[in-house]
């Protein structure tokens, strides 16, 4: 083999060389693109699938909340019932001369529950009837208030959490 053979295999296995490394660059580019990609792909679903997963998690919160409020209530509303016979119970033993002492003590103690979980009282009589907190169970004719004002409470009603738990059942004038 002559000289300029030597030389010219020489340049075409550097060409040959130079375009493998050429093409093998190429595919490396290409490949790491690739993976790029794939990696953006991944993140932004694990990136949704994680806010979904807060926004679930904060859906179950809030439905275990209102699941316990609704629960609460509830029981408030049972409370309250026999909350109101105590009171019921002391009236009518006052009435017969009855120490009522003992059911006085209870009754503050029931008090300070409702008080301790926001239970409050609806203020009705000599107010306009409202439908969302009161429930008119009769009209009266009466001359001397305005048309549509309670006149007399039959049940107390209350306020929880500030929602109606009970509507007070009022007796309403009419002209």
């Amino acid at each position: 083999m002559s000289e300029d053979e030597k030389i010219s295999k020489k340049a075409y296995e550097k060409a040959i060389e130079s375009k493998v490394e050429k093409d093998q660059e190429e595919n490396d580019l290409r490949r790491i693109e690739t993976l790029e990609k794939e990696k953006d792909d991944f993140k932004n679903k694990w990136l949704r699938s994680k806010a979904d997963y807060q926004n679930l998690e904060k859906q179950s919160i809030q439905r275990v909340s209102q699941e316990i409020l609704k629960n609460k209530l509830n029981l408030l509303l049972e409370f309250i019932t026999i909350y109101e016979d105590f009171i019921r119970a002391q009236d009518s033993l006052s009435k017969n001369n009855v120490d009522t002492s003992g059911i006085e003590i209870i009754r503050k103690n029931m008090e300070k529950i409702l008080s301790e979980n926001n239970i409050v009282p609806i203020v009705a009589i000599g107010k306009p009837f409202d439908p969302q907190i009161h429930e008119a169970i009769s009209m009266v004719e009466d001359d001397s208030v305005d048309e549509g004002t309670i006149i007399q409470e039959v049940a107390k009603g209350y306020y929880a959490e500030e929602a109606i738990l009970k509507p007070s059942k009022v007796i309403v004038s009419k002209k």
